[in-house]
């Protein structure tokens, strides 16, 4: 039950203090799940992400159902959810009853403005992380760059740039294991 509880802290903490979605969450997911709990390791964070984000509906949502499931299964999984979708819920909640108040305030506005901001940097921290981690051949650096020029320059969808990736990692894992 104790794990539960730290499923439910944890993600709750992630949810409350993390601001620009799924995305802008990663780094905090990671240093949490993955240096302060150890309740996954690096290869599981990738593979994680890697699965969370070619599923249906938010992304942080199902990264906390992934790893809830991973370390407590399906309470785990529903600790972890709960815990990552509180504290927007609550938020949104306060938000709509106080939305006139907050719609016209310049301080507001230039402060949401800022965290918008900070949340490019943060995703820029978790491409840096995870490719250290992930971009380990040539394999995988080209699939990366290809990928971005897919999706940024020829306007691919990004389902098809993860098909894409995964099935010429599949070429490349049969054809190394081929010359074994």
């Amino acid at each position: 039950m104790r794990v539960l509880w730290q499923l439910l802290f944890t993600f709750s903490k992630i949810g409350a203090f993390t601001f620009g979605g799924g995305y802008a969450m990663i780094p905090a997911i990671r240093r949490e799940t993955v240096e302060n709990r150890n309740w996954i390791d690096e290869e599981g964070i990738a593979d994680c992400i890697a699965i969370c984000q070619s599923l249906p509906g938010a992304f942080a949502v199902n990264v906390a159902i992934f790893i809830g499931k991973r370390v407590k299964g399906i309470a785990g999984a529903l600790f972890a959810c709960f815990g990552i979708v509180f504290p927007s819920f609550l938020a949104i909640t306060i938000i709509v009853i106080f939305l006139n108040q907050f719609e016209e305030n310049v301080y507001i506005i230039g402060a949401l403005e800022g965290m918008k901001a900070a949340s490019v940097a943060l995703i820029l921290v978790t491409v840096y992380q995870l490719s250290r981690n992930i971009l380990k051949n040539v394999t995988g650096f080209i699939i990366a760059v290809l990928s971005f020029v897919l999706i940024v320059f020829l306007d691919v969808s990004a389902i098809f740039a993860i098909i894409l990736g995964g099935l010429i990692g599949f070429i490349e894992y049969k054809i190394r294991k081929g010359k074994k």
